[in-house]
């Protein structure tokens, strides 16, 4: 096998190591708390706060209306013994009855509306939950796949390597220290001939470079430097 050839094929192993580390990268960065579904729980704590919030209204409306019901009876037991007979008495009594009463049914109303918002609450909270219910079983099928994903790209890694430093071992430390300057200055060391034509930087190759490569020499193209490789 020529050095050229196992300098290709280095630098095939480089670039799959390149892929794979990338391709690691991409998932472990999958992995952890999706904002999804914090978004998700979020909403649906915001929804049972409210109702917490509601309840403790609704409470509070009804010892008002318990407490004002209270008061108009009291008023109303004294206006209907007929113990009272200054006029004026009666009618504050009256008057004070009235508005209380007024008061009730504003607290009334207020009842009304907070149990409409308690029943629209609780819909919410049971499509938050589904929703919730839903993203996580998904994240969940989804974190699994990731970590089965991320095992197989490390044992892949680690096959690679360890084929890397078998073919190192075969290829000349000189030839080594080039592949490595040209990788590092061009990015692609080792570039393929196709008809005549350096892929590396599209420029057809002199034939005394083509005969030399061909018979097994180490030959960098006279353009861009990297090495030639006839497949």
């Amino acid at each position: 096998m020529s050095i050229a050839k196992q300098l290709y094929q280095l630098q095939e192993i480089d670039l799959a190591l390149e892929a794979n580390n990338q391709a690691q990268t991409r998932v472990s960065a999958q992995l952890g708390e999706s904002q999804i579904v914090l978004k998700a729980r979020t909403k649906l704590s915001d929804e049972l706060k409210r109702l917490e919030e509601l309840n403790r209204q609704q409470k509070s409306t009804d010892w008002e209306i318990d407490d004002l019901t209270t008061k108009v009876k009291t008023i109303e037991k004294k206006l209907y013994e007929g113990k009272i007979f200054n006029s004026k008495e009666l009618s504050n009594l009256q008057q004070e009855a009235e508005d209380i009463k007024k008061r009730r049914f504003q607290f009334e109303d207020k009842a009304l509306e907070l149990m409409e918002q308690v029943e629209l609450t609780h819909k919410n909270i049971t499509g938050a939950g589904a929703e919730l219910a839903k993203l996580e079983a998904q994240w969940q099928t989804q974190q699994k796949q990731l970590s089965t994903e991320l095992e197989r790209l490390k044992t892949k890694h680690t096959e690679l390597e360890s084929k890397r430093q078998q073919l190192i071992e075969l290829i000349d430390s000189g030839a080594i220290t080039t592949y490595q300057e040209l990788k590092k200055k061009r990015g692609l060391a080792v570039a393929k001939v196709e008809l005549g034509t350096c892929q590396g930087c599209r420029i057809a190759l002199p034939n005394s470079d083509l005969q030399q490569a061909k018979g097994g020499g180490l030959v960098r193209c006279s353009s861009c430097g990297r090495i030639i490789f006839l497949a």
